[in-house]
Order: structure tokens, then sequence, then C-alpha cells
């Protein structure tokens, strides 16, 4: 009994002794891998501040797909401090600052490690009318009654196109009225009125009742806008001679608010002269 009382009482000293040299071991163990660990992030810290890897100037930003707005523009508007580390770019909170920034529909950032570069690749809104709308610019704090609108209906500052690449792709169709009265009707409407002959210069919505168009042969009351206006410009483009036919600054508008029975008001007795029997006869 003694002798089993002793070797128990052995081997639970040495299980103990065991016990401690396996926990001084493990101590030992997280102590290097801490160490290892600290080093290792130091040293990809100390990496990421060099040079080499830090986007240190605006050419190392390429810009792709934009026309009208240029580099320095779309550059501009990312949130990039010159050094920078390629490392600490986030490309998704650039993408929502371009589109937050500037008339741009759609933005795609992406990095180059080596040599560190970015490349932005962006689709514009293309502006096709000009925009003369209270509503839009007192939404927006802007000090001038004029914007841009796209062929979507999206309303964009004038001032986003203060620097162009090509001045020349800019509209001059104009429209004059509040922006969220006839955005619901734009995106059909431009499609139609881009495909009509007839020059186009202006757009007087302020009356719903009675939309008004500038054309090359002159005022044009198309009333209310709905279904018809499609079957209007094709009346009004048989109607494009007319200036053979009339004095045309003896025309107060030209009435198409019925398009199968046009008038032309006349300003010199205010009378209007009916055109119904024949449209077609305008362009003979």
């Amino acid at each position: 009994m003694t002798n089993i009382v002793s070797v128990s009482t052995t081997e639970l000293g040495n299980r103990r002794r065991q016990l401690r040299r396996q926990r001084r071991l493990k101590l030992v163990q997280v102590l290097w891998q801490t160490l290892a660990v600290g080093s290792l992030a130091g040293g990809v810290v100390w990496a990421i501040g060099q040079p080499i890897w830090q986007i240190r100037q605006p050419e190392q930003v390429d810009v792709e797909g934009n026309y009208l707005l240029s580099d320095r523009m779309i550059r501009s508007s990312l949130p990039l401090s010159y050094p920078q580390s390629i490392w600490q770019i986030q490309p998704r909170a650039m993408e929502k600052a371009l589109l937050r920034e500037q008339p741009i529909e759609e933005a795609i950032v992406s990095r180059q490690v080596f040599p560190p570069r970015l490349t932005v690749e962006v689709t514009e809104r293309r502006p096709v009318a000009i925009a003369s709308s209270a509503i839009a610019t007192n939404r927006r704090g802007g000090d001038a009654d004029l914007g841009w609108l796209d062929a979507e209906g999206n309303w964009m500052p004038f001032s986003s196109y203060t620097e162009l690449k090509q001045t020349d792709q800019l509209p001059d169709l104009k429209v004059v009225g509040p922006v969220e009265q006839y955005r619901p009707h734009w995106k059909q409407l431009y499609e139609t009125l881009s495909r009509s002959p007839v020059d186009v210069y202006e757009i007087d919505w302020q009356d719903p009742a009675n939309i008004i168009l500038m054309t090359e042969i002159g005022a044009v009351h198309l009333g209310s806008y709905g279904s018809r206006f499609s079957e209007q410009l094709q009346v009004l483009d048989r109607m494009r001679k007319l200036p053979e036919q009339l004095d045309v600054s003896q025309i107060d508008y030209i009435d198409l608010k019925n398009p199968g029975s046009p008038l032309v008001l006349m300003v010199s007795d205010s009378q209007s002269e009916s055109l119904t029997s024949t449209p077609e006869s305008t362009s003979d």
C-alpha cells in the first residue's frame, strides 16, 4: 500500500513539472509569434510608406472615356492627396465622389500596384439642352437660373461644363420652364424631337397647357404635351416651305394644337389663316 502511494505521488510531481514546462514553452511561442507579427506589420507599414508605392502626381491618374470633361476636372474631384500610398486608396469611395461631384453616369476606378497608377473610366452624362428652371437651381442652391439636361432628363448645374475638351459638342436647344414640370415627358419628347428634320431652338414649357416651340419657321403653339406630338412635328415638317408662300415677319405664330387643322395667325390683322384643307400643299 505504501509503494502504491509513493508511486502515485512521484507521477503527480512529474506531471506537474511537465505541465509547467509546457506552459513556459507555450508562453515563449506566443511571445515569439507576437514579436514576429509585430515585426511583419511594422515592415508592411514601412514598405507602404515608401515612394515606390505612392501616387505622387496627377499624371499617375489615367482618365478614360471622357469627351466633354477634361482630365483635370475629373482628377480634381477624386479624394486623393499627393503623395498617397496606392494601398490606402479606396476605389469605391473615389467612384462615389465622381458621381457626386461631376455630371457622370458611371465611374470605375482601378489600381495598378507596380508601377503605382490609377485608371479612372467614366461614362459622361452628355447635355442635350440648356435648361432654364428656377425650381431646379433653387433646390440645389445655384446662383443662376441655368443648367443642363441630358437625354434622360437629369438636371446638371451650368458650372459642370466650365472647362471642356470639345466645346462644339454643347447643345443649342434651350428649354424654359420648371424641370419637374416636364421631366416625366422629357425622354420620349426628346427622342421624338431628335428624329424630326425641323430645327427647334427653344421649348417654352412655362405653361403646360400650351407648349411653344421656337423653330426655323417661327413660333409654334402645341397645346399640352400628348400622344399627338409626333403627328404635330410631321405636320410642321410639311410646313417648312411656308416662308416661300407667306411673309414670315408677319406671322405671329403657328397653331398646331389640332394637327389635323393647322392655323397660321398673322400679326397684321390678328386673323388666322386656315391651312386645314391640305397641309401637304405648303410643301408644294
